[in-house]
């Protein structure tokens, strides 16, 4: 049944993206590092990306998690923006463990942007946005899927034309409450948590792209703090006006970040 679920999920993602017909395509995904760039006002964004991960050894009996993401984005005003996104977890254990495999859905987030700067020609000064976060505790906390906190975040992003088909975006982040966890991966100590990213992406045909990024990220406090480095390579192929496929390949280090992990995605604006 759960199965059954999952596939439901993936059909009507696909689904949709087959049926719309989109004005214009956005490159931000496969790409954790956030763009500048609102959705348009009274326009929708949706993204799916599904990402298996090979987990680091520490995490035993964790060994592997898949993570299904679907994100839709509203332009709410002029440079402003709000979303949610939901996220369909299982997480892989080792025999002997129960559940054998953990399966739901993870915390819900929701979101605004504002974007107070766009990138002018001929000034130095980079794009630059806000992102606002609330994640909610709707994953189950006992069985991994949910962090049981809410976390709030704040997130600065700016970015930048090097040249006509080159751009480089960076984030820096921190949590207040909560923690930066999703499912088996990521932060899991409690309170102020400090995020850093930046990717580097290139046009390299009307419809291809392809890029790489690093993540990091640090727990601050008096607890024991905790750390992740990822970096991911990819890219995305319009497939038709508007509508694109998402793929990369990453790998990281420290105990919060997967060992290995590939992602595919659809991008579509309605």
């Amino acid at each position: 049944m759960r199965r059954a679920t999952a596939v439901c999920y993936l059909n009507l993602a696909c689904l949709v993206c087959l049926w719309a017909s989109p004005p214009a395509a956005r490159a931000q995904q496969p790409f954790y590092t956030d763009d500048a760039d609102v959705t348009p006002k009274g326009k929708l964004h949706f993204e799916f990306s599904n990402e298996f991960d090979w987990l680091q050894r520490s995490s035993f009996p964790n060994l592997r998690q898949n993570t299904a993401s679907f994100e839709l984005n509203y332009g709410l005003l002029e440079r402003v923006e709000v979303g949610v996104e939901a996220p369909l977890l299982a997480i892989f254990n080792a025999h002997g463990t129960s559940p054998r495999i953990a399966f739901g859905i993870g915390d819900t987030s929701l979101a605004a942007k504002y974007n107070f700067r766009e990138e002018r020609d001929g000034s130095r000064v980079p794009a630059m946005s806000l992102d606002l976060r609330l994640e909610l505790p709707t994953g189950d906390s006992s069985t991994q899927l949910g962090s049981g906190l809410v976390d709030v975040s704040l997130n600065y992003i700016a970015q930048k034309s090097l040249t006509e088909r080159t751009k480089l975006r960076a984030n820096a982040g921190i949590i207040f409450a909560g923690n930066e966890a999703t499912g088996a991966i990521g932060i899991q100590t409690r309170g102020l948590v400090l995020t850093g990213r930046a990717s580097l992406v290139r046009t390299f045909t009307p419809r291809l792209q392809l890029g790489a990024e690093i993540t990091a990220a640090s727990s601050v406090g008096d607890d024991i703090g905790q750390e992740l480095v990822q970096v991911l390579v990819g890219g995305n192929y319009e497939l038709r006006k508007g509508l694109t496929l998402d793929f990369g390949l990453l790998g990281g280090r420290r105990d919060a970040a997967p060992r290995a992990g590939a992602q595919i995605g659809i991008s579509v604006d309605f």
